[in-house]
């Protein structure tokens, strides 16, 4: 998922992507941006319909790290994006039979990159996702926002950083209310980001059906494990940080008349710690999965829950 103010937006994480891809670029072989094989278990869990549905005319899948699956097999590595033929775009494409299918997804992406250039790494230049949002595009899926000043890398690096200096404790939690950013006033910014985004996708898209897709959870209800190394006191701040993720999308949603995907409660017993994850932990899986990002199983069940939005 990186932050849109200064020169330092989405460093975290582009550290993170660039050891990974680096690695996994040895590795990942036969790399396409073409649709996925149909995949039985994203379609087979949509409502049962008497008549066959009208195929999707064009469809385009934007957002971030969420929505763009990297080191998902396959992963294609132009650019530094990382989409993977196997995320949920892909299966959602598939299952809807659909005639133009467009993702431009993309690793570290902010509400900021849907209309401005992206920076990944290197000297790679992404254009603005929003260009692919055409007056003819009948459905559009976003998963965005939590890269906005850097609230996904306040949980997955400041907080787990923070451990070894009290790891019985709550020193993650101490830091934020001493020292900020104050995580109420991030999630009034976020969901106005995201809302702002959302009305820019219906001034170029009016006849488009919109899902703004929310993302896994990553933190347990109650206990702890090795793959989210968070000191003990600081997994309720962990989950205050993702729900209150969740609460700026919803509120997004809300304020311009979008479908919400609700997948912070569709994951409930598939977090990080679960016996079934359907997000990674802190060690990056190369074909699998980078670090606290989706499995295929994750993009999967996003690809489940946006049919059913659709009716389908």
């Amino acid at each position: 998922m990186t932050s849109p103010t200064g020169t330092t937006r989405g460093a975290r994480l582009r550290t993170i992507l660039t050891t990974a891809i680096a690695a996994a670029a040895l590795l990942l072989t036969g790399c396409t941006r073409g649709s996925a094989a149909p995949d039985p278990a994203a379609s087979s869990s949509a409502p049962a319909s008497s008549t066959a549905p009208e195929p999707v005319g064009r469809y385009v899948a934007l957002g971030d790290s969420y929505a763009a699956g990297p080191l998902i097999p396959t992963t294609d590595l132009a650019g530094g994006c990382a989409r993977s033929d196997h995320n949920y775009g892909h299966l959602l494409a598939d299952a809807l039979d659909v005639t133009d299918f467009v993702d431009v997804t993309c690793s570290g992406a902010t509400t900021r990159d849907l209309t401005h250039v992206q920076r990944t790494f290197g000297d790679a230049r992404i254009p603005p996702q929003m260009r692919a949002v055409t007056a003819d595009t009948s459905l559009v899926t976003l998963t965005i926002g939590g890269n906005d000043l850097d609230l996904f890398a306040t949980l997955v690096r400041t907080c787990t950083q923070l451990r070894s200096s009290d790891p019985q404790g709550s020193p993650c939690a101490r830091r934020l209310a001493a020292q900020g950013p104050d995580l109420e006033g991030m999630v009034a910014t976020i969901s106005r980001n995201v809302a702002g985004a959302l009305r820019t996708i219906r001034r170029e898209a009016p006849d488009a059906k919109v899902l703004l897709v929310g993302y896994l959870r990553l933190v347990p209800d109650r206990g702890s494990c090795v793959g989210l190394p968070l000191a003990a006191g600081d997994y309720a701040e962990g989950r205050r940080i993702s729900r209150g993720l969740d609460r700026a999308l919803r509120k997004a949603a809300r304020r311009t008349g979008t479908t919400f995907v609700d997948m912070y409660s569709a994951s409930a017993g598939h977090d990080i710690c679960a016996r079934t994850p359907w997000v990674n932990g802190n060690v990056t899986v190369r074909e699998k999965a980078l670090a606290y990002h989706p499995f295929a199983s994750g993009m999967r069940a996003d690809a489940r829950e946006a049919l059913r939005a659709l009716g389908r």
